[in-house]
């Protein structure tokens, strides 16, 4: 048969933003995605890369199809890294500037983005958008009643989804939450966060009408051309010498049967988000045309799901069988757990059937396998021309599947119980599906996933349980596939429900789910299977009560296992804080500067740069060794190296320059590997080619030859470095002075612990955009460079070293940065380097953006510490003396390493030990280099100061809290511990902090009622904890420059980097008040900062310490007294002559008199004010309609902690934008969330990074953070010695996540304290040590990895 008699199109025809694109084949590379296109050949720049495996949501675009034959058009959001281009032929793409933008107005998504201060460095923000209107445009299509205007008939808690799947580094997301509920018409607008649209005490009216209007029918989707081309044409088909569509099995078969050929079959595309695919293939199979694979056929023996239908296409379709009945209940919980698979904008593309190949394939850990294996599900699979049903048990278990097999249809048979004719009897019929993930909602592989269904039949009379029949399927346990557990099944069915026979089962259950070797956390695994058989069995079963009481079985409910009833995510918070007029508009909460242009996506990164003329791309070759010889490098042969263009190394590297990628006070570091390379993640050479894509496919492909002869084992762990004696040095100005007489101190304890350890892990920045930076020679030998980097300055004169010319041939500038915290300091250096290297070299431009992989491996992250302390201490938990010894593992140059024991100490001094003594070193590792990040050794001291207190109350069995108080510092001690730098008196507010804190949050009373919550449920326990921190911050030199215009309009240059801190909207703030005094309180809108040059304002110095927008608001402050100063005798001369006089009018004779209407400054912080500290503490919490207040709850059989509520209260002063700073108090809280009890920065053993992807690597989501969240920034008065009385707000708070840490260690003690009880065990726990962070398998170990085991034989033994 001929195949494909219908002629097809040859021009790939598609509209973005309304805009017609129309492509001819020879042109369309078929592995192009959607996003290189958008942001390679189109002006759309909103769409971001920020992971490509749609992991994170900044390249979200909506995705609209058009059905003729309905007019209806389908909306949806899709991942464009994903999405391969050839695949939207006859669709629509909707981007966030498609939404809005400045020349045809924000739209209301915008607007209240920004107007909810929901958008920091904005990178992730546009995907935000477009994930937003997506939920918004469907919930419009729904037959819901119709919304009050301005409102959607989106729900409150699907508007809290409608982000779930977008990353957000900087806002700690409770804004963004807000910002979602606030289009929903069932909201209370009074729960809603604080926002600049109304005022505390406005009647809903007033908010309801002061929201920016939202209005469905303004969002066009699908342009009215696209659908008359599509309505005459019928249905657009496009094919190309590369890319397939078949529009029947005979096409299919046809196409398959073709040999020597590398087929790939294409529906989503999502696979390669988890297997990169470095390959080529000859030819791509679109199977979505064939309209058999993507049915959905219901009947009385189930569903029938074909082969291209998506899951959220089966989700939908599941839910629409809902019932009563028990098949339906069965659908519904299918969909239920499909909707924790992934995100939606990846299942919106991924199919059901794709999902089970790659599982059988190449053994993913699928969930959805795991769940249709427990229900006999069936495959239908095409194996040439031969069609076959097998089950889907036997469909994993074969081979993998080869190229010319394809997956049909999967069907899900209906179950219900076995008609029971017995009248002593009833019959039930249970199915329930479980997981365990680092995220409840999804965007997380499991460590385990099961589902079971069972038959139950209940005698009458006795009301015993019997297992007539069960089905148990587990998997993604470290296995192949999935997995029924048939000799459990056999062993279970017919057996009598009691505590013995579940015990014999788990027991047997232990021996059957087993991880292969090398699988992390087995023991954890098994034990998750062991604790969701329990808990789906243990409700039948009669405990010793109801057998003594004859109680009708039951009273094991399910909900004693249940975490929280009612709202999974965000349910409110409340923000709180004061502001004046004093210094207008300095103080108040204005929205952050360039906010709804950073959310339509207009906001210009450097990778939204046009790429010049002739431009190439860099990718970075790096060492996968900790100690070796690089010997040659080479390509294998799928690296097109016609493509690559030059390998830039060491060797090319001018006479007069110097291999030299960044530099500290502490010391440089290479650009390059020269014949050694030193670290994993060295960069030894940089690949450049023609595209981003091949040069980033050059370097995966290349192939180092290492050499080890003749060389020392490497140093890997501190351990090696003290026995090697490779340290750095430490200067004596960042090495900190003793406290007190530590023997004497030692000599008046009552008790001591000697030498307990305290071991703390890395954690990678994870900045939304990587590090980017773009070269361009210019005349004369000079060169320019666009860079991504918290200290232009430095790179400046790094760049300059290493091309061997003076500093005035290089300009450095950088608008904004996606992001940094201490990530974009000087790891970005080395970058910008390379790419200003190469550009030499060639002769071109040459930029890079650093593909995610890549940049996790060579970024270094927080620094790894091991801590030995030993402390004595009295009876009353008062602390005498503390000697600590800490090793801190540096990596293989000193980046700013030997500056950590300073902050270490600083934050550690919080409390008052008594005498305190420490050997500190930094030690000198074949690890990658450590850098700065947000709050770099701060947050590791306070925590050691925590562990500290928390392990001298557990040894004296008292709560940590009484311990904390004891040792409190009066102000004599703080003057002591902090010389120099304490202030005066009145500033120390941490008690006051605390004592508020205690009282208006009930702590006493609440810690009574944790502890009968805790007596009450034996598998969810909950704990509570109220942490202080004590942050020591420094003002650098910070330049600042102002100019005003002809106009009257006026341009600031600040030393400082927008890295969505907000310091341009406090600096314009600033201007804006400083000017007032001749230019009016209305100069705010006049005021415009502009981006970073380093030949136009020097002397920059770093973006970092929290003290850069204070800093460069005082030097902004400073010109502007200047130009006040030669503009008021003009001022006054004119008012004499004209009377009042504008400011324009002013500005305009000032330009005709020739008066210097420019000033530059440099501010140098005096020495009494350079240094001073911050206070806050919080308390972690959660409070229930009863008005009974509980805490961060663990869940015993799965280890998953919840936060329930969080109160801070941190003292910023006088804020200079209340709105800025409470952003930065979330945001940096959230961030410690991640470090104390999330992300885990794995590194293989010999040092290389192994968490490398967003597969791997977990950050908070909005499933997890808290649940309610309420902050109060104090004003705690006039601060004499501060910038307007302003204090630090950007890494302080992140150490209040220190609390949900303690927290879950209160919890975890109720839990440890429980097993001991069921294990015939007296007295109280042995102390322990609750590891950072403290994930899953850490907190469910302590609980007891047999804890299920040993409550079943302690009730054997009462029953």
């Amino acid at each position: 048969m001929m195949m494909m008699k219908k002629k097809r199109k040859k021009s790939l025809i598609f509209a973005v933003n309304g805009q017609r694109f129309q492509l001819h084949t020879p042109l369309v590379d078929p592995t192009t995605t959607l996003l290189e296109f958008l942001r390679s050949h189109t002006n759309f720049k909103s769409v971001k890369l920020g992971c490509g495996e749609g992991g994170c949501g900044a390249c979200v675009v909506l995705l609209s199809k058009y059905d003729p034959s309905l007019d209806k058009v389908d909306d949806f959001t899709v991942s464009s890294c994903l999405t391969l281009l050839c695949s939207i032929h006859g669709c629509s793409i909707t981007t966030s500037e498609g939404l809005g933008n400045t020349k045809q107005g924000f739209h209301s998504i915008h607007q209240r983005i920004a107007g909810f201060s929901a958008t920091q460095c904005g990178f992730c923000t546009p995907g935000m958008c477009v994930s937003l209107c997506s939920a918004l445009l469907n919930a419009d299509k729904t037959d819901r009643p119709t919304p009050p205007q301005g409102f959607s008939k989106i729900t409150v808690s699907e508007a809290e989804k409608a982000t779930l799947g977008n990353l957000c580094r900087c806002t700690g997301y409770r804004p963004i939450a807000d910002t979602c509920k606030s289009f929903a018409a069932d909201v209370d607008l009074e729960d809603l966060g604080f926002n600049s649209f109304w005022q505390k005490g406005e009647t809903k009216q007033q908010m309801v009408t002061k929201l920016p209007l939202y209005t469905p029918a303004n969002i066009t989707t699908f342009p009215e051309f696209l659908k008359k081309e599509i309505k005459s044409n019928g249905h657009l088909d496009f094919e190309s010498n590369f890319w397939y569509t078949p529009v029947s099995f005979e096409d299919l078969q046809h196409l398959l049967q073709v040999n020597d050929t590398r087929i790939k079959l294409a529906a989503g595309n999502t696979g390669v988000s988890y297997y990169k695919e470095l390959d080529w293939y000859d030819k791509f199979i679109d199977l979505r045309h064939i309209p058999q694979l993507s049915i959905i056929k219901r009947d009385d023996n189930g569903i029938e799901i074909g082969a291209t239908v998506t899951i959220s296409k089966a989700i939908e379709a599941l839910k629409l069988e809902r019932g009563k009945n028990s098949s339906d209940l069965v659908f519904e919980k299918i969909s239920d757990h499909l909707e924790k698979v992934a995100s939606v904008y990846v299942r919106n593309m991924a199919t059901v059937c794709g999902n089970l190949v790659l599982a059988q394939k190449y053994s993913f850990p699928s969930d959805i396998a795991t769940v249709l294996l427990a229900l006999d599900s069936m495959v239908n699979i095409l194996n040439g021309l031969k069609h076959e049903k097998i089950s889907l048990e036997d469909f994993l278990q074969r081979p993998p599947l080869d190229s010319k097999s394809v997956v049909l249809s999967v069907e899900i048979p209906k179950k219900a119980p076995t008609k029971n004719f017995s009248l002593k009897s009833t019959t039930e019929f249970l199915f329930e599906t479980y997981r365990a993930a680092p995220r409840p909602l999804g965007n997380a592989l499991p460590h385990l996933n099961a589902a079971f269904c069972a038959e139950i039949k209940y005698e009458d009379g006795s009301g015993d349980a019997i297992i007539s029949s069960c089905q148990l399927a587990f998997g993604a346990y470290g296995t192949k596939h999935a997995i029924r557990a048939r000799e459990l099944e056999n062993f279970l069915t017919g057996k009598l429900l009691t505590p013995a026979i579940l015990y014999e089962a788990l027991k047997s259950l232990s021996a059957i789910v087993v991880p292969e070797n090398g699988t992390p956390d087995s023991a954890y695994r098994t034990s998750l299977a062991v604790g969701y058989l329990f808990k789906f069995f243990v409700p039948f079963i009669k405990t010793r009560a109801e057998k003594l009481n004859s109680v009708s079985n039951g009273a094991w409910k399910s909900n004693q296992f249940d975490e929280i009833t009612g709202a999974t995510l965000l349910s409110s918070g409340k923000q709180i804080f004061e502001f004046s007029e004093e210094f207008h508009p300095v103080g108040k909460p204005i929205t952050k500067i360039a906010a709804t242009l950073q959310a339509s996506g207009e906001a210009v990164f450097v990778d939204d740069i046009p790429s010049p003329k002739d431009c190439l791309y860099g990718s970075f070759i790096c060492s996968t060794k900790p100690l070796a010889r690089v010997k040659a490098i080479n390509f294998n042969s799928n690296s097109q190296p016609e493509r690559v263009k030059a390998v830039i190394s060491f060797k090319d590297i001018s006479e007069s320059g110097q291999n030299i990628g960044s530099m500290t006070i502490c010391g440089p570091e290479p650009l390059f590997a020269d014949e050694l390379a030193r670290y994993p993640g060295d960069r030894i050479a940089f690949v450049v080619a023609d595209t981003q894509k091949h040069a980033d496919i050059a370097a995966n492909h290349s192939v180092i030859d290492y050499g080890t002869e003749n060389l020392e084992p490497p140093i890997i762990s501190v351990e090696d470095a003290v026995q090697r004696k490779s340290f750095f040095e430490v200067l004596d100005f960042f090495y900190p002075k003793q406290v007190g007489d530590v023997v004497k101190g030692m000599a008046e304890a009552d008790h001591k612990i000697i030498s307990a350890e305290i071991k703390l892990k890395s954690q990678y920045h994870f900045y939304m955009e990587t590090q980017t930076a773009l070269a361009v020679p210019d005349e004369d030998n000079c060169m320019v460079v666009y860079s991504s980097i918290q200290c232009p300055e430095y790179a400046h004169s790094v760049i300059a070293k290493c091309l061997g010319v003076p500093q005035h041939n290089v300009r450095v500038v950088t608008r904004r940065v996606g992001g940094g915290f201490g990530g974009k300091a000087i790891k970005a250096m080395p970058i910008a380097s390379a790419c200003a290297l190469a550009a030499q070299k060639l002769q071109c431009p040459v930029r890079v953006y650093v593909n995610r992989k890549t940049d996790m491996i060579m970024a270094g992250g927080r620094h790894p510490m091991k801590i030995t302390y030993t402390v004595g201490y009295k009876s009353n938990g008062k602390i005498t003396a503390l000697q600590l010894e800490i090793l801190i593992n540096a990596g293989m140059y000193p980046d700013i390493s030997p500056v950590l024991p300073k902050a270490i100490i600083a934050t550690l001094k919080k409390y008052d030990w008594g005498a305190l003594s420490f050997d500190i070193k930094v030690c000198k590792t074949n690890q990658p280099s450590r850098t700065a990040m947000r709050a770099p050794g701060d947050v590791q001291g306070t925590f050691i100061a925590e562990a500290i207190i928390e392990n001298v109350a557990s040894s004296l069995s008292v709560d940590a809290d009484t311990v904390r108080k004891v040792n409190f510092h009066t102000y004599d001690s703080l003057s002591l511990f902090y010389k120099g730098v304490a202030g005066e008196p009145q500033e120390y507010t941490l008690s006051s902090i605390w004592d508020k804190l205690g009282t208006s949050s009930n702590y006493n009373r609440r810690l009574a009622v944790i502890k009968d919550f805790n007596n009450s449920n034996k598998w969810i326990k909950r704990g509570i904890s109220r942490v202080p921190i004590i942050y020591e911050v420094s003002l650098r030199p910070t330049p600042g420059k102002v100019s005003i215009l002809t106009d009257g309009s006026v341009v600031v240059e600040v030393g400082g980097i927008e890295i969505g801190q907000g310091i341009w909207t406090k600096v314009q703030q600033m201007t804006a008040f400083a000017l007032s005094s001749i230019g009016g309180r209305d100069l705010f809108e006049k005021i415009r900062v502009v981006q970073a040059d380093t030949l136009s304002l020097i002397q920059g110095g770093f973006t970092a310490g929290s003290t850069t927008s204070e800093a460069s608001c005082e030097a902004v402050r400073m010109c502007c007294d200047i130009l006040v100063e030669r503009l008021t005798p003009l001022k006054d001369n004119l008012e004499k002559q004209l009377g009042s006089i504008n400011w324009e009018t002013l500005i305009s004779m000032a330009s005709m008199q020739s008066v210097n209407l420019q000033a530059c400054t440099l501010y140098v912080p005096a020495h009494s004010s350079a240094e001073y500290l911050n206070y806050g503490a919080a308390v972690s919490e959660a409070s229930f309609p009863i008005k009974l207040f509980y805490a961060v709850e663990v869940n015993i059989l799965t280890g998953e902690t919840k936060i329930l509520q969080t109160d801070i209260i941190y003292d910023c002063g006088k804020s200079l934008n209340p709105a800025v700073d409470m952003g930065q108090i979330e945001g940096a809280y959230v961030q410690g969330i991640g470090f104390f009890m999330l992300e885990e920065y794995l590194e293989n053993s010999d040092g290389l990074i192994v968490s490398d992807s967003t597969w791997t690597y977990k950050i908070p989501t909005m499933d997890t953070i808290p649940k309610k969240f309420n902050v109060e920034i104090l004003n705690s008065g006039d601060h004499q010695n501060r910038v307007l009385s302003s204090k630090a707000s950007g890494e302080p708070p992140l150490l209040l996540a220190a609390s949900v840490h303690c927290a879950t260690r209160d919890a975890v003690r109720e839990a440890r304290q429980q097993l001991r009880s069921w294990s015939g065990k007296d007295g109280s726990d042995v102390p322990f040590q609750l590891e950072v962070p403290a994930t899953l398998p850490v907190v469910k170990e302590l609980c007891g990895l047999d804890s299920v085991e040993k409550y079943l034989q302690w009730e054997i033994s009462r029953y």
